[in-house]
């Protein structure tokens, strides 16, 4: 069964590769076992089926608030030059405690460096594990539905260039299992066991604890419930499509909200929401718009401004929303 999931995760980045005509890929590495298995992966495909079609580069990013840093860059690169290949290593001199900033400095830079040379698609390493840990920690937030089911396999960040998550196909006890039985030098990163880090104690100790008392099975049940979350949100953005184009005015920036208050409330908040990024590329905060529907539904409304946001303000006039730039 582990031999053919890991023949599927081989045939899930060699057909996507060969479907969108990628000629330069990016690896983006941790030096853990998801990473250095990745690597055994991609150099496989590179000698048995891209050959010098396919140009493939590696990128890591050190945060440097680990104390071992520097030595698990040096098994990186020496790993990297006994296979003979090439990495590029960030550093970032900003010290950041914050595990969402440490995430967002590497995805920008990931993204930026990606632009910058031309790549189209970028890999990395998270599993099956990373996505159940993922939305728990979204859950605690209070996050919403697309939040918790965003670890897609595949998505497109900018442009023509798409992020591919193959392995999310694998849990990390195969992944461990598949490193052991090739010899792969996995680095030991010592940061996984710092519990001032959100994600080490739900993985530690939440998981377990539930595991043992509450129910065995709660990794399986999570990916069954992300994976109907994901359907339910499909279904709710085509809808939300289909009613902001109907209701959207033909020539200006406007939305009839007769035809908009008529929905279910959520539907309201993720039409204005998608009004607003359609015309002017900003996110509202769901707080201005559930003021903003508010207002609208309880018939308060007026020529003047009902809510301003940065240089633009939003009101309401026969029958229509309207976007207007400050003056």
């Amino acid at each position: 069964m582990k031999q053919l999931n890991l023949k599927k995760i081989e045939n899930l980045i060699t057909n996507f590769i060969y479907k969108h005509n990628i000629q330069n890929v990016l690896i983006a590495i941790s030096g853990g076992q998801d990473s250095i298995y990745l690597i055994k992966v991609l150099e496989k495909l590179k000698k048995e089926i891209f050959y010098k079609k396919i140009k493939i580069s590696y990128i890591y990013i050190d945060h440097q608030w680990k104390q071992d840093s520097n030595k698990q860059i040096q098994h990186i690169i020496n790993y990297t030059k006994r296979i003979n290949i090439n990495i590029i290593i960030y550093q970032i001199s900003k010290v950041i405690l914050s595990e969402d900033e440490c995430r967002k400095y590497r995805y920008n830079i990931i993204v930026q460096h990606a632009i910058h040379y031309k790549f189209k698609l970028i890999i990395t390493g998270h599993n099956s594990t990373d996505k159940v840990e993922t939305f728990i920690q979204n859950t605690i937030k209070g996050s919403g539905i697309e939040s918790v089911t965003n670890l897609a396999i595949k998505s497109k960040v900018f442009q023509e260039i798409f992020i591919l998550r193959p392995l999310l196909k694998l849990d990390r006890t195969t992944l461990y299992w598949s490193c052991k039985k090739f010899y792969l030098p996995i680095w030991s990163d010592s940061s996984n066991y710092l519990y001032k880090i959100q994600r080490n104690r739900i993985r530690q100790e939440l998981i377990p604890y539930i595991k043992q008392y509450l129910h065995k099975n709660i990794e399986n049940n999570i990916k069954l419930l992300i994976k109907n979350y994901h359907y339910q949100n499909e279904y709710i953005k085509q809808s939300v499509i289909k009613l902001y184009l109907k209701s959207k005015h033909y020539k200006r920036i406007a939305i009839n909200y007769n035809k908009v208050n008529k929905q279910n409330f959520f539907l309201q908040i993720k039409i204005v929401q998608l009004f607003c990024f359609h015309n002017l590329q900003i996110y509202l905060e769901n707080p201005k718009i559930i003021k903003m529907i508010k207002n609208i539904n309880n018939k308060l409304i007026n020529l003047s401004p009902m809510i301003n946001h940065g240089h633009f303000y939003f009101f309401i006039h026969d029958n229509w929303l309207y976007i207007s730039v400050k003056r």
